[in-house]
């Protein structure tokens, strides 16, 4: 029995805390349309309930309450994200809510609600979803914080989601909303968005990661104190007005530095970061902070390669911070983070932050409005289809930055691993169609050359160069890719309209109609897919045009293709690693679906896995963390297939274990001893590589399923002189 009094007593206790966090800033008669919204939302969700069992107003008002409190929005954002689910979800319309709470509330409600509107047919509708949403971002970016305050706020309640959905909604977020989160500045979200995805897609992993930082945590705090107490001091003493926290790593990037650098948990050593906060008015920030710098490197010795200066180089999303990294007495490396409260507050509220700073007349928001407007740009001037252009936006604007110089001295921001030819497209379109190659600090370098931070280019060009289809290979950045695409096409019809005229003029001299039947004997002699192609050809000499003989018109040519069918095939590897039909149950049944197992990341029994149905129509099945999860299941969330395990025990898997351990007499005699007698275990392989007394391996052996292997590599981990065992893809 739903006791409702407690239920209204909870609700209210929300409403009570949004005007609590919201009352510094409120106006007017703000306070009143916070009201009115609340009840105008209460009213609209009145009979709905959400998959947890909690009256649906709870989750207008959590998102509100993260607007407010964690990313910094004002009263009209609160509106918005009490209302955002009204239109899509009642009978109210965009024009009732412009009635009754203005314009500024029903854009930003549209826009939420376009968001989730109707999806071209035969593009994948997620992605097509994220690029209405980006659209938005031209109107109001208010629209993508609500939107990204209403992510946070589903991901920390996806456990009453059912399986299939917790996955499609984890990768999305993981695809899109946690690196944009990251290019609005907002550090602490996106930290909890990729920890909250990794709980749901790799839980057992997340689980091990969180055990192992609680476990560390009190050595970690008497650690930190250890470490701060004679900076603390000598900052007293220095009259400066500061704030010093520790703040531990999130699971997620702790999971992928372990990836990365291939070592183990206990070899990270910056685990944690110390921040110092300094309270300066802002024309003292600068030298304040390297003061600071400079007190503490009196007492630690800093690691030159580690210094990061985004004092003076603040980045694109308005980050501004000095890191360097110091040798702590007991001999571990440690972050120490810089900087001054107005600092902290845009690192840590991003967008917001700088809103505010910038409307006070303190610091400025240059770096995020350019990001905005090239994201502008980017999304007027693109022709690709959503899919292409999803995959070129997350290239293009959620990458660190290159800094580099025009021959004059002005400064050029591009993304990371930037080339000589992206530097000339960013200059002017016809610079980089034209473009020959590039001096870089007056030296010449080939198009292909990757940008320095703080390098000077100069770019050469001539009127007889012309892009070809390697160029798409030497650039990163969408707009060049964009132009020189454009300037391919022009080209390939260009090219298609001569290989046209030649043909005619060949058919003609050899008395051949130009007829559909001559052209597809044409097409079958060369084996070429389309008439487009054939023309292209046939004007680029690829078709020698003296090859074209009556001949071919008149004999019935036997040019027929034996190809494989490759679902066969797939079957027949499929025997010989030994999947069938009664082993997985795809869907909501056991039903003879055809499927086979990904390359990419090999699954094998007791993996957490899903089914993707692929455009032939099979069945392609993926462990839940590969690689490639995170993309299948943000765009294509409708073609995923829940799958499990059955219970079959005796069939081999191969799969592949990493191992690393001191090098001694013996000790490959007896891992082998381990994986051949005490398991009965087959090996098909193994590779050992000795360097300064440290071996790594590979070894590829085949098991029956995932606590097969786990006994396996826990059997491996006991050898003695072993130091780590892994699974790798």
């Amino acid at each position: 029995m739903i006791d409702l009094e407690a239920e209204r007593k909870e609700i209210l206790r929300y409403y009570r805390r949004l005007l609590r966090h919201a009352k510094p800033f409120l106006k007017d008669n703000d306070a009143k349309i916070i009201k009115k919204a609340f009840n105008t939302s209460l009213e609209a969700h009145r009979d709905m309930r959400r998959k947890s069992g909690e009256p649906y107003i709870l989750h207008p008002l959590a998102v509100a309450q993260i607007a407010v409190e964690e990313i910094g929005l004002g009263t009209t954002s609160i509106v918005a994200a009490l209302l955002h689910d009204v239109v899509e979800d009642t009978d109210l319309e965009v024009s009732d809510i412009e009635r009754e709470f203005g314009p500024s509330v029903a854009k930003i409600i549209e826009g939420l609600t376009k968001i989730s509107g109707v999806f071209d047919y035969g593009t994948s509708q997620q992605a097509e979803n994220f690029r209405k949403m980006l659209l938005t971002l031209s109107d109001d970016v208010r629209v993508i914080l609500i939107k990204l305050a209403d992510r946070l706020h589903n991901m920390r309640t996806l456990g009453s989601m059912p399986r299939h959905k917790q996955l499609k909604i984890a990768s999305e977020t993981m695809y899109l909303y946690a690196p944009l989160a990251h290019r609005l500045g907002l550090y602490t979200i996106k930290s909890e968005l990729e920890d909250l995805y990794l709980k749901y897609t790799d839980t057992d992993t997340y689980k091990e990661i969180s055990r192992k930082v609680q476990q560390t945590r009190s050595a970690r705090n008497k650690f930190i104190k250890d470490f701060i107490n004679p900076i603390e001091e000598e900052l007293g003493k220095y009259g400066f007005t500061f704030n010093i926290k520790g703040r531990p790593k999130s699971i997620y990037s702790i999971l992928k530095k372990i990836k990365k650098q291939n070592i183990t948990f206990d070899e990270i050593y910056d685990l944690f970061a110390v921040r110092i906060i300094l309270d300066v008015p802002l024309e003292n920030e600068k030298a304040a902070c390297w003061q600071v710098y400079s007190i503490i490197t009196d007492f630690y010795q800093p690691n030159p390669d580690r210094l990061r200066d985004w004092v003076n180089t603040p980045k694109a999303n308005g980050y501004e911070s000095l890191h360097t990294t110091v040798m702590s007495k007991s001999g571990q490396w440690v972050e120490v983070q810089i900087r001054t409260r107005r600092m902290d507050e845009i690192a840590e509220r991003g967008y917001a932050a700088h809103w505010k700073y910038k409307t006070e007349g303190g610091g400025s928001a240059e770096g995020l409005e350019q990001w905005i407007n090239k994201v502008r740009d980017m999304l007027e001037n693109n022709t690709a289809n959503a899919l292409e252009f999803m995959d070129e936006f997350r290239k293009n604007l959620f990458v660190e930055e290159v800094f580099v110089f025009t021959p004059k001295g002005e400064l050029i921001i591009l993304p990371d691993k930037s080339t000589a030819l992206d530097f000339a497209f960013e200059i002017h379109s016809q610079i980089g169609l034209h473009c020959l190659g590039a001096k870089v600090n007056q030296k010449l370098v080939p198009l292909s050359y990757k940008l320095k931070n703080g390098d000077q280019v100069e770019i050469l060009t001539s009127q007889k160069q012309k892009p070809n289809e390697e160029w798409l290979q030497y650039v990163v950045t969408s707009r060049a890719r964009t132009r020189i695409k454009d300037a391919l096409r022009e080209e390939r019809k260009n090219k298609t309209e001569q290989g046209k005229a030649m043909l005619d003029a060949r058919l003609d001299y050899l008395g051949v109609v130009d007829n559909q039947q001559n052209m597809n004997r044409l097409q079958a002699f060369f084996n070429v897919a389309t008439l487009q192609d054939l023309y292209y050809r046939v004007a680029t000499g690829h078709i020698d045009i003296k090859n074209i003989k009556e001949v071919i018109f008149t004999a019935t040519s036997d040019k027929s293709v034996s190809m494989l069918d490759l679902n066969t095939f797939d079957r027949e590897v499929q025997k010989i690693r030994g999947v069938n039909s009664d082993m997985l149950v795809i869907g909501e049944t056991t039903s003879n679906w055809d499927y086979r197992m990904s390359k990419c990341c090999n699954p094998i029994p007791g993996d957490d896995v899903f089914g993707f149905q692929t455009e032939d129509d099979g069945i392609e099945i993926h462990r839940t963390n590969c690689k490639r999860a995170v993309e299948l299941m943000s765009n294509y969330g409708n073609r995923i297939i829940k799958t499990k395990w059955t219970e079959q025990k005796e069939l081999a898997f191969l799969v592949g274990i990493r191992i690393k351990g001191t090098d001694r007499v013996g000790l490959v005699n007896d891992l082998t001893k381990v994986i051949s007698t005490s398991l009965k275990v087959n090996m098909r392989s193994i590779t050992i590589d000795s360097n300064d007394g440290i071996f790594e391996g590979n070894i590829m052996v085949f098991v029956n399923d995932t606590s097969h292997l786990d006994k396996l590599i826990q059997r491996m981990s006991k050898v003695n002189g072993i130091l780590t065992v892994e699974r790798f893809d």
